[in-house]
């Protein structure tokens, strides 16, 4: 099976709607985003918090948010509240699908476009 298998179940089905999440995220802060810096926003928006420097633990915590959010309505983890400075935790319930980089991609970019729909950015 080839790393990079083009008929993977975890493509993105709805390419459209990943191409408005960039298009959403680009016009409101001018940068054409990758899939971490999207992670990143998701982490920010989850927390409710802006700051303009962040230190790079909290990046990859906020990025580790946003994987919890999104993989939580599949059951993989269960939120279970915010501590005491009001950062979310959540409790790994089932693992998630282990599968090739490029289906993981494809997975966190349908799971991606499906929270922008939910919180009617797009």
């Amino acid at each position: 099976m080839p790393l990079l298998n083009e008929n993977s179940k975890h493509q993105v089905q709805n390419t459209e709607g990943w191409f408005a999440v960039r298009r959403f995220v680009k016009n409101t802060f001018g940068k054409r985003p990758d899939i971490n810096a999207i992670l990143f926003l998701i982490g920010m928006n989850e927390l409710g918090e802006h700051k303009a420097e962040w230190e790079k633990e909290e990046k990859q915590n906020l990025m580790h948010i946003a994987i919890c959010r999104l993989f939580e309505k599949d059951g993989h983890y269960k939120f279970v509240g915010k501590d005491q400075d009001g950062w979310p935790h959540y409790e790994v319930q089932k693992g998630i699908p282990n599968v090739h980089l490029k289906e993981q991609e494809g997975l966190l970019k349908e799971k991606i476009v499906v929270y922008f729909q939910e919180m009617e950015y797009i």
